[in-house]
């Protein structure tokens, strides 16, 4: 085998390359759902040891905690959700970066832990298994970052959220699921203040996250040397155009940028980063 078969991504954009194929944070989610398929296709009764319901603790298997992901089962509907995580995730880490995308993930996954473990130790019922739930939240995210964005029929974005999340909602008022019910509700909330830690949902004012700095108006100006001016200068011109690139992406997706306008985007990235 080559020993250019794996390599590190001179980029920054992925972790490393297989051959072509960039591992990103979101492949990354992606294997860790197929496995779990996989996993279910060798051992049937093996997700029963996987999946998370908050008086498992009780009962010491502790482990369910982090193992919930992977207990799912190949169906129609388990496929679907790992194309879409990958199909709306890798915009988002377009926008991000693979590092704070990996912490969404681990935040989506910790928060809704989190909420079912609250919920369900106050009603029965509460429980997560497979991706399903990490996908619809991410779709939401993705939804929430690019609002205008047109699905099938040119629907926007945001009104194809809304109409997802009516119907889960509906669903589980209809079912009378209320503890699934409140776990989604505080689940996805606590998702969206991860989100905006990670840099999304920046219009998004009255979440809590990250706030603008400020500098008081008493703060002393420090001395600038002409070096300095002329790599403020760089940095503000490498800001502008790297935001008409972002702005590009954001209105018609990573696959609308050029093999140059790519190459400069990396460039900008790198010069960034150092």
């Amino acid at each position: 085998m080559s020993n250019r078969a794996w390599a590190p991504d001179p980029s920054g954009d992925s972790w490393f390359r297989i051959g072509r194929i960039d591992i990103t944070s979101t492949l990354i989610a992606v294997a860790i759902g197929t496995l779990g398929i996989l996993v279910w296709v060798i051992m049937p009764v093996l997700p029963q040891w996987l999946f998370y319901a908050p008086q498992h603790l009780f009962a010491g298997q502790v482990w369910r905690i982090v193992t919930w992901p992977l207990a799912d089962s190949i169906s129609l509907w388990s496929i679907l959700n790992l194309v879409l995580l990958w199909y709306f995730g890798r915009d988002i880490e377009a926008q991000i970066g693979r590092r704070r995308m990996a912490w969404l993930l681990l935040g989506a996954w910790a928060s809704l832990t989190v909420a079912t473990t609250v919920i369900g130790l106050i009603l029965p019922g509460a429980a997560l298994a497979g991706m399903g739930m990490i996908e619809f939240a991410i779709l939401l995210l993705w939804i929430a970052e690019w609002p205008s964005r047109r699905f099938l029929f040119n629907v926007p974005a945001w009104a194809f959220g809304a109409f997802l999340v009516g119907l889960q909602v509906l669903t589980m008022l209809g079912t009378r699921r209320w503890s699934d019910l409140l776990s989604f509700i505080m689940g996805m909330g606590l998702v969206a203040i991860v989100a905006r830690a990670a840099g999304l949902l920046g219009e998004y004012n009255w979440l809590p996250g990250r706030r603008p700095q400020t500098v008081g108006a008493t703060a002393r100006a420090p001395k600038v040397s002409r070096a300095q001016q002329r790599a403020a200068q760089q940095r503000v011109s490498d800001d502008q155009r790297m935001d008409d690139l972002l702005g590009k992406i954001s209105a018609q997706g990573i696959h609308s940028l050029t093999s140059s306008e790519r190459k400069e985007l990396d460039r900008l990235r790198q010069r960034r980063r150092g």
